[in-house]
């Protein structure tokens, strides 16, 4: 009897021990996550990197898709881009991703850029600088915890930026990306439109704005014949950049 009620006793104390460590644990994480970004010196935003082309020295053009929806149109966009051997560069909204992880590591192991689009699709001009720091560095974790590399390209949504938002991505060693063509796909949800906004005067270095659209998808297969038989290349915005990865 003396050694059940000594066994039920050490029990008692091990598992009020356990309890300790595990609220200790929860704490200490949620301490973490909750722990407010310290803001930075100010950056000289003489040097901030801001791209809407590649004009200088481009080799191609780069087609850029803004990804928060659109899943099956991100599969069927793959699979024409690989029939033309095209790359590009796709600009990846965070909470997407989280309920896309295997979309999201499809588009990598297919050759083409994974950039941070934000991770809630946020007014990145209003925001402030500690604001802009968590929703780009949010995405950047996730991102990186997906498929294993960090984001170096950041575009805001909707091309709303600001100084918050340019010193934030430099900070993170990120170049932010606008666009030099805009086909307004999610807007007017037109193929023969955008087929025209993607091709006019294109030229070398251009960026053109695009999403996981299922006019898009109808649409791209004659925007990528029409930059082959005027001897443009597909290429991702990092190419046209010429930055080395």
């Amino acid at each position: 009897m003396e050694d059940r009620a000594l066994h039920k006793r050490r029990a008692v104390k091990v598992k009020i021990v356990s309890n300790l460590v595990l609220g200790v644990l929860i704490l200490s994480i949620g301490t973490l996550c909750l722990a407010p970004i310290q803001e930075e010196p100010v950056i000289d935003l003489s040097s901030a990197e801001i791209y809407d082309s590649a004009k200088e020295n481009g080799t191609g053009v780069s087609l850029m898709f803004n990804v928060y929806w659109g899943t099956d149109e991100v599969y069927q966009i793959l699979d024409i881009l690989d029939a033309h051997q095209a790359k590009a560069t796709f600009f990846i909204g965070g909470c997407w991703a989280d309920d896309n992880v295997e979309c999201l590591k499809e588009i990598h192991n297919r050759g083409h850029e994974i950039g941070n689009h934000g991770y809630f699709h946020k007014d990145h001009a209003s925001l402030s600088l500690v604001e802009n720091q968590k929703e780009i560095s949010a995405c950047n974790r996730f991102i990186e915890l997906a498929i294993g590399e960090v984001p170096i390209l950041f575009a805001p949504p909707s091309g709303a930026y600001g100084n918050a938002a340019l010193e934030s991505a430099k900070a993170l060693g990120m170049k932010t990306i606008l666009w030099s063509k805009d086909t307004i796909d999610w807007r007017d949800k037109n193929s023969a439109l955008i087929y025209s906004r993607a091709t006019k005067k294109v030229e070398a270095g251009d960026f053109i704005l695009m999403h996981p659209m299922r006019e898009t998808v109808n649409a791209l297969d004659d925007v990528l014949k029409y930059y082959e038989t005027n001897a443009l290349k597909t290429v991702t915005v990092s190419e046209n950049l010429q930055i080395e990865g």
